[in-house]
């Protein structure tokens, strides 16, 4: 299993800043992060899968098993008003991402082992 963490920042007006923490063998590697405080998802830990999203044209990461919410992604956005509930990140995110998914698939083929990716996200204290 890995987890990717996520810590909000208390809002000011609509953003919700955070820092998305990445797991990396013997390294960690953290990417900005920004919410929509009117959209914002419950505090808790979700899988993540990546599947394709229609409205993008393209694989995404889905927050998936979200209360009452359905198509949460995590993308590249830098004001709030991109996300209705989504978590934006900056290209550096998006990048660790895709090498997380892409180790995920190579020891799923190598090796076939089902590993699953969850992200943590955690509200201010």
């Amino acid at each position: 299993m890995i987890t990717l963490t996520l810590q909000r920042n208390r809002p000011t007006g609509k953003a919700v800043t955070g820092i998305m923490t990445f797991p990396f063998e013997e390294q960690t590697h953290s990417a900005p992060t920004l919410e929509n405080a009117d959209y914002l998802i419950p505090a808790g830990r979700y899988p993540l899968k990546r599947t394709w999203s229609p409205k993008f044209k393209k694989n995404l990461p889905l927050v998936d098993e979200v209360p009452d919410r359905e198509g949460i992604r995590i993308h590249k956005g830098t004001k709030p008003e991109h996300s209705q509930g989504c978590i934006l990140t900056d290209i550096a995110g998006m990048a660790y991402l895709d090498v997380m998914f892409n180790r995920v698939e190579e020891r799923k083929e190598m090796f076939e082992e089902d590993e699953e990716i969850f992200i943590d996200v955690i509200d201010p204290a």
